[in-house]
């Protein structure tokens, strides 16, 4: 006898917060807006949208957003390499600490706290690189506070370890949207293939690339026209797709309010 009984479940849901206890980790979520003479800084919110659009697009075929995936993949894997290494030497100035002392974890009283929708696996991947980035400043901070480091070194750390997530933003930001054009579109050159060419003439694509043999080991699965679209997860769902920040500045009074009431050693 077959087995007509159904089972109607929705989607899956998680609640995920990013809890930040630094003003400069903050600011690294937010971005910074064009000010005057000062230039715009793309934040982490901004970036890990720039990142569902490429997403979005390796879902269509595009090479050129599959090479872009490739690219930050490898850049995310760098930069959790450069962290890690700042954290290794700041572990050898923690040890001139005397044994006498006992100093604890230094946290905020009042850390900014924010919702994270995030669709994409690389895109929490630089939230893990952000939270590491704040448990930096939070040792750089007290290193500086207890006299194992002087004030010039104490910004020298700051600025070495918040350059390696603007190099990673960077990346993204070359990303100028989908090609239009698809592999098979490439291969039969038409003129799709020759707009996206153009568009990205500044890449070298990979032959590899190019005949979709190597992709990102978070890309999504390709849909072809007249398939049926496949959903991460088996149907489960753990976001809505887009980052809780649509902007990468600072939109909401309350996340300004929040941020602004970080107090550091």
């Amino acid at each position: 006898m077959a087995d007509t009984f159904q089972l109607n479940l929705g989607s899956l849901r998680s609640t995920i917060d990013l809890t930040l206890h630094t003003h400069h980790a903050s600011r690294l979520w937010f971005g910074r807006q064009r000010v005057d003479n000062k230039p715009g800084m793309i934040g982490l919110s901004g970036f890990a949208n720039i990142i569902n659009r490429i997403t979005a697009s390796a879902a269509k075929d595009d090479p050129y957003a599959d090479l872009y995936l490739i690219m930050i993949e490898e850049k995310i894997e760098e930069s959790e390499q450069e962290m890690t290494a700042i954290d290794q030497r700041l572990d050898q100035i923690m040890a001139m600490l005397p044994k006498q002392l006992d100093v604890g974890t230094n946290l905020s009283i009042q850390p900014l706290k924010v919702p994270l929708y995030l669709s994409s696996p690389l895109a929490f991947r630089g939230v893990y690189l952000l939270t590491q980035y704040d448990e930096l400043v939070r040792r750089i901070l007290l290193a500086a506070h207890i006299g194992l480091i002087d004030t010039r070194s104490k910004e020298l750390w700051l600025d070495e370890g918040a350059a390696v997530l603007r190099r990673l933003y960077g990346v993204g930001q070359r990303y100028k949207g989908y090609s239009g054009a698809s592999r098979d579109d490439i291969a039969a050159n038409n003129a799709r293939a020759i707009n996206a060419k153009e568009m990205y003439a500044v890449l070298e694509m990979p032959k590899d690339v190019l005949e979709g043999t190597r992709r990102s080991k978070f890309a999504p699965a390709i849909q072809r026209p007249g398939e049926t679209p496949t959903t991460t997860q088996s149907g489960e769902d753990f976001g809505d797709g887009d980052s809780a920040e649509e902007d990468e500045h600072p939109g909401e009074p309350s996340s300004l309010q929040s941020a602004n009431a970080l107090s550091e050693v």
